[in-house]
């Protein structure tokens, strides 16, 4: 209707202003046209005798009328020309009225046509991206509109549609796995205690159930750093409430020493160095300090004897290298999910809930900050999160 009703609009917009021309030059055109015709016809007539010349010694008009004097025969032609004209002008003005008229019932027809094709053709891509939507679910978010047509701003719609739920697919397939990781990690703690509580408390020997003690003991330890990582994951992954200013290279070396002092009772024992520049940056400083931590945790406890633990901080960018076992470049992606580890979990003492890089992704995403992990050419890896600096 939007189209037809615009296209009609202009069609009579058009009859009208062809009509106001004609009428503002049709009567100069015709009377010109009908004055001049009488004086061309009189060129080819002999030349007036006495009797029709006047009285003051010059020839009376060309186009006199027969049977007149001059005086009355000028003014009844000029009556008669007039009187042709205004009739010559109202005959020319009625029928390109008509014809006028007739054209735009015409045309209106054609336009509303023509726009009931053209809007179809032109939303029927909008239809497609609608129905897709209204299909879409849990179970078929693998669905795409791949709309096959020219650049224009339909087409951008329907890739951005596309590129959404590219994002929802690996977000919703991301908390999926997360939710079966989770279940799956806290179902075997619970199961450990359960076969200690059942099997090694029935006996009456005391060591044995001075083993079975420390085991539950270590479990509600493990079970409890894995609490506190998902409720830390869950934390770092909504918008911060406050933002201040923190200097990163300060924080760095107290975290570093921190952890470096930890591991003094360890027989494998790490080195930890760190080179570090005046760097501030805008964040949450207990998140922040959690960051630094799990990195350097991580790089300690997936280390070997004798090994080493880089911290650098320089132009608002921490990186923290270590060595240790050879990481495929492939996998290094996926050390950024949640319970997703370079080998499978052994439940020794000591190990990791598998969530410290994914806690560290979801703190920096929350800092405006990019991480990327590259593996080191002897071996373990090198974590760079890069902020924006204050």
């Amino acid at each position: 209707m939007l189209y037809g009703g615009l296209l009609v609009l202009a069609g009579a917009m058009l009859i009208f202003l062809v009509n106001f021309l004609v009428r503002e030059s049709l009567y100069t055109s015709i009377s010109t046209a009908v004055a001049v015709e009488p004086r061309l016809a009189t060129l080819g007539t002999p030349a007036p005798s006495a009797a029709q010349t006047l009285t003051v010694g010059t020839a009376a008009p060309a186009n006199a009328l027969p049977g007149t004097t001059p005086a009355d025969g000028g003014q009844s032609h000029f009556q008669a020309v007039k009187v042709v004209t205004q009739a010559a002008e109202q005959a020319a003005q009625n029928q390109l009225l008509t014809v006028s008229l007739i054209a735009l019932a015409a045309f209106a027809v054609i336009s509303v046509a023509l726009a009931w094709w053209m809007s179809g053709r032109v939303l029927r891509p909008v239809a497609v991206i609608t129905n897709t939507a209204r299909r879409l679910s849990g179970e078929n978010l693998h669905e795409r509109i791949a709309l096959d047509a020219p650049p224009g701003e339909l087409k951008q719609l329907a890739d951005t549609f596309d590129a959404m739920l590219d994002r929802m697919e690996q977000l919703v397939g991301a908390q999926q796995r997360f939710a079966a990781n989770a279940a799956h990690e806290l179902r075997t703690p619970l199961a450990v205690q359960r076969a200690a509580a059942e099997i090694g408390l029935a006996t009456e020997d005391p060591a044995a159930v001075a083993r079975v003690r420390r085991k539950l003991i270590e479990v509600s330890e493990s079970s409890e750093r894995l609490i506190e990582g998902l409720l830390l994951l869950s934390v770092s992954d909504q918008r911060l409430d406050r933002r201040e200013p923190v200097a990163l290279d300060q924080l760095a070396r107290a975290v570093a020493a921190e952890c470096a002092a930890s591991q003094e009772d360890r027989e494998n024992r790490v080195t930890v160095s760190t080179d570090t520049a005046p760097v501030s940056v805008e964040g949450d400083p207990v998140l922040l300090a959690h960051l630094v931590r799990n990195l350097v945790g991580n790089a300690l406890r997936y280390n070997h004897d004798g090994g080493r633990v880089e911290v650098g901080v320089h132009d608002g960018v921490l990186e923290v290298a270590n060595t240790g076992p050879q990481v495929p470049p492939e996998t290094v992606p996926y050390l950024f999910e949640p319970f997703r580890r370079l080998r499978e979990r052994r439940h020794s003492p000591g190990e990791g809930a598998g969530l410290g890089l994914s806690i560290v992704a979801s703190i920096a995403r929350a800092h405006h900050a990019v991480v990327t992990a590259v593996p080191a050419g002897t071996g373990g890896l090198r974590v760079r999160v890069e902020f924006p600096t204050a």
